[in-house]
Formats: structure tokens, C-alpha cells, sequence
């Protein structure tokens, strides 16, 4: 898991180690081990080794999870 701006902020690290098996499995993880992520997680990207997913996928074999929040600039 590697965590990006707010995210980070919100999980207070940079990165951990997961052994969740799929991504809602680790997002409600996320929520109960990092409470203050419950209100950034849901406008956050999550990345699964470099493709934005949604839905449920597997984490079997992934090699990074990232989530970022909305970034905003010009």
C-alpha cells in the first residue's frame, strides 16, 4: 500500500504492508485500522499496480495498491 497526499495524512504513514484478498475487503480494512480515512478514501483513485479500479478486484499477485486523492492545480 503506498499512500499519496491527503491519504497519507489520513493513514499517517507513507506505505504498509496488506494481506487483504480483494479490494473492498481492504478498503473496509483501511477504514477500521485508519479511521480518519473513512472520509478521504471515498474521493480517492485506487490504483492496483497501475490501473484505477472500482470494483471488487483480487489483490492476489499485485505488487502495489496506491491511493490518491483528487488532485487539483494548472
Amino acid at each position: 500500500m503506498r499512500y499519496f497526499a491527503a491519504a497519507e495524512e489520513a493513514a499517517g504513514v507513507a506505505e504498509e504492508e496488506r494481506t487483504e484478498a480483494t479490494l473492498d475487503a481492504l478498503r473496509a480494512a483501511l477504514v477500521a485500522d485508519h479511521p480518519a480515512l473513512g472520509s478521504v478514501l471515498p474521493r480517492c483513485a485506487v490504483l492496483v499496480d497501475g490501473e484505477r479500479r472500482d470494483d471488487d478486484a483480487p489483490l492476489a499477485g499485485a505488487g502495489h495498491v496506491d491511493v490518491l486523492p483528487p488532485f487539483a492545480g494548472g
